[in-house]
């Protein structure tokens, strides 16, 4: 006689490997329609941050993505060099380094507002289905634990 337990520690069982799977996927879709961009995946969700809100200091902007800023700070560099961030010690504290859009980043956010649509077309989801799907991994998605 088997375990009822065993089936538990099925793999296809498993919420983390449906998640993992899941953000890959995703990530998968989002590359191809951000190359015309020029941006990846992480420098798309940078944008959108700093598209939102400029200037951002590193660490609200890392916390704002959910990345650690040393995971951020490449990302922004390479942002810079593609002309559309600037990054900047704050004069009265040098300790801060804040994160402010160019015209060429603010610019990138009028070609950007095709993004949704094109994601929408190619997962075959409209508005409500994938706000439905995120909602959804609204208590994983904190800084907070889940039991």
């Amino acid at each position: 006689m088997t375990d009822p337990r065993d089936d538990l520690l099925l793999l296809d069982n498993q919420l983390c490997f449906a998640l993992v799977t899941a953000a890959r996927n995703i990530v998968s879709i989002y590359r191809p329609i951000l190359e015309p961009l020029g941006v990846t995946h992480p420098q798309y969700l940078v944008m959108l941050a700093l598209w939102e809100r400029s200037p951002r200091s590193l660490t609200d902007l890392s916390d704002a993505i959910a990345l650690e800023p040393a995971t951020t700070s490449p990302l922004v560099k390479r942002l810079e060099t593609q002309g559309l961030v600037r990054r900047a010690r704050r004069p009265h504290d040098e300790r801060h380094l804040d994160i402010t859009l160019t015209d060429e980043g603010r610019a990138l956010r009028e070609r950007a507002l095709d993004v949704p649509g094109a994601v929408m077309a190619r997962t075959g989801l409209d508005p409500h289905e994938l706000a439905r799907i995120r909602d959804a991994l609204a208590p994983f998605a904190g800084s907070q634990s889940v039991a």
